[in-house]
């Protein structure tokens, strides 16, 4: 049973990815391997064609592959809001909370993400061509087993980009090497408030399979819930995990980004959250129109959030 991220090196999905390295689908009875599919795009395209059983992404991404929300579902949110930051040079000497500030710049962002950054640009006032900003992918981000926020790190350090747009782990490694500078935090309330609940990352799986195995989606709901509940108790099982997958530099960084997300570790995905993300996914032209919650998400499962 293959549950795949876009991002492995990071904190955006930490949940799933500790569920399948502590253990904690295969206590359920799922045997799990973890898999890095990047962008999260494709690895929506990937679920819809039957490669994957789960996906841990954005919960907008699924209309990548699933019009209309037509086929899939999120079941459980792995934290909640909007989880990217925006990164920009430091030697641009901009102060926290500028937006303004990418005007001219070169930013880059993965499909998909994007998305999230370029909404709360225009929500910002800002005009792409008018400001001359230029949104985009990351060189080297296409390479398989590549991580994106470490990445980003490295291409803006080597100066081919203005800024970037990733996850904290990205943004942590380009601040502690003086390169860049944390200029939005949008889960921590920096930016156009809509902008902090324009997504959120979610376990994701298909229609199909949440008809015929609901047993499996319940185990597997279990699974994560398990994994934000440990994660709060006991950090060092955050730098357990991260030891196994990280390079030594980013598994040092894990358990204080874990830290500092625990209060957004929160399962629910209520129906303002999905009214916002109907609303987003429709100013970025992905939806036509509204859908109804229990449309959007697995609610038959929505007693096992608070277990």
């Amino acid at each position: 049973m293959r549950v795949a991220v876009p991002d492995l090196i990071s904190n955006s999905y930490f949940p799933a990815v500790a569920a399948v390295e502590l253990g904690f689908f295969r206590d359920e009875g799922l045997d799990a391997e973890l898999e890095l599919l990047f962008p999260v795009t494709s690895t929506m395209q990937a679920l819809r064609d039957g490669q994957l059983a789960f996906v841990a992404g954005a919960a907008h991404a699924t209309l990548a592959a699933f019009p209309e929300w037509q086929g899939a579902k999120p079941l459980v949110a792995l934290a909640q809001h909007m989880y990217w930051m925006l990164v920009l040079r430091s030697d641009l000497n901009v102060s926290r909370g500028d937006i303004k500030a990418v005007k001219g710049l070169r930013i880059g962002a993965a499909p998909g993400p994007d998305a999230g950054l370029r909404q709360m640009l225009i929500a910002a006032g800002i005009d792409f061509e008018r400001d001359a900003v230029e949104v985009g992918p990351i060189p080297g981000t296409n390479e398989p087993g590549v991580s994106f926020g470490v990445t980003a790190a490295r291409v803006l350090e080597e100066g081919r980009l203005d800024g970037f747009w990733a996850n904290a782990m990205g943004a942590e490694v380009a601040l502690r090497r003086g390169i860049g500078t944390i200029v939005l935090d949008v889960r921590r309330g920096d930016g156009p408030p809509a902008a902090q609940h324009y997504t959120f990352p979610a376990l994701v799986t298909t229609d199909e399979r949440i008809q015929n195995e609901p047993a499996t989606i319940a185990a597997a709901i279990r699974a994560i819930r398990r994994a934000q509940k440990v994660l709060r108790e006991d950090l060092s099982q955050a730098t357990a995990v991260g030891e196994r997958l990280f390079p030594a530099t980013e598994a040092s960084l894990i358990d204080r980004l874990i830290e500092r997300d625990l209060p957004y570790y929160d399962p629910e995905i209520s129906e303002d959250t999905v009214r916002s993300l109907n609303q987003f996914a429709q100013d970025a032209g992905f939806l036509s129109a509204p859908v109804p919650y229990d449309r959007v998400v697995a609610t038959q499962f929505s007693h096992l959030w608070s277990e």
